[in-house]
């Protein structure tokens, strides 16, 4: 573990070991982070893998049963109190009052935060610009679009101007326009200085974000790279066939091998992994001699998504 200055820290979340069970169920099985101050890391993993598990752990709302996380410097078991004041928390529900206005909720959060009213009010003010919810800051929550409330609730956990923000999920269930809305907005508070841990089921989303990823699988940590890195250990391209037939999927995929080929987006299409044009030349012969007539070629390289069906299968 990093050393930690009186003048700051150089990880700003260090977790060691931390293990958690609900009675029978292990949900984390000793899981190792580190979150650099001043970066974004996404942790990823299938739905039960213990991401919000490992988040509510960090931000003090559930006790480990084992194992250490240090937040900003301060044990989360022990000095709770001290970490709650410099976290900031977007869980995967809003947190926002539907019957308040935009202002009214950053006004009543900042009141919990022991803000005087004139200085809640200029807080307030200077979040709803600094989202791009000034236009409708008087009008109530019920009436805003769901990009809208999902800013409204990031602004709400910055009301207290933490140096480390927890997002649990935070762009589940938006629009492609309201996500890029966000990932704006998240991009300016790391060019800021703030430090994120940001859990997600896009994996775009990483790749797009993250300065590093973190795949937890089953209570454990199976990569933590940069998704450059993770990228480059899948090593293979991705091969994507469109068959001119659908009837002809069966001969293809004997002719190829079930076990490494997987369905496509369409009844007619095939992916598998390739490895260089010799293995490409081969796969198109094969499947010539089995009397498949092929539409459409396209050749990938190597996504998160693939870094997240190949890590999460090998330790499934």
């Amino acid at each position: 573990m990093n050393v930690i200055h009186s003048t700051g820290f150089t990880d700003a979340v260090v977790a060691r070991g931390l293990t958690k069970s609900f009675g029978a169920t292990q949900v984390l099985a000793g899981i190792d982070l580190t979150v650099p101050t001043g970066s974004l890391l996404a942790l990823l993993g299938p739905n039960g893998s213990g991401k919000t598990t490992t988040v509510r752990i960090l931000t003090t709302l559930l006790a480990p049963d084992g194992g250490t996380a240090v937040v900003g410097g301060c044990d989360v078991t022990r000095d709770g109190v001290a970490v709650r004041r410099m976290i900031g928390l977007t869980s995967q529900q809003a947190t926002v009052d539907d019957l308040l206005t935009g202002r009214e909720n950053l006004e009543l959060f900042a009141g919990l935060y022991h803000l005087g009213r004139r200085q809640a009010r200029r807080r307030a003010q200077d979040l709803l610009e600094r989202f791009d919810l000034a236009a409708a800051a008087n009008r109530r929550v019920v009436t805003y679009s769901g990009g809208m409330r999902r800013r409204l609730d990031l602004a709400a956990s910055m009301v207290s101007a933490p140096r480390i923000l927890f997002l649990d999920e935070p762009t589940t269930g938006l629009d492609p326009r309201s996500r890029a809305e966000l990932w704006s907005v998240i991009r300016e508070l790391v060019a800021a200085g703030t430090t994120i841990l940001l859990t997600t089921q896009y994996l775009e989303e990483a790749d797009q974000l993250a300065d590093r990823v973190v795949v937890i699988n089953r209570g454990r940590v199976v990569a933590d790279d940069s998704p450059a890195a993770l990228k480059r250990q899948v090593g293979s391209e991705r091969l994507i066939l469109r068959l001119s037939r659908a009837e002809d999927m069966p001969r293809a995929r004997s002719a190829l091998g079930e076990g490494g080929t997987h369905p496509g987006a369409g009844e007619r299409e095939i992916t598998l992994a390739v490895q260089g044009p010799d293995h490409l030349r081969r796969t198109l012969d094969l499947l010539h001699r089995a009397g498949v007539a092929v539409e459409h070629v396209e050749l990938c390289a190597p996504t998160l998504d693939d870094v997240f069906f190949e890590l999460t299968a090998v330790a499934a």
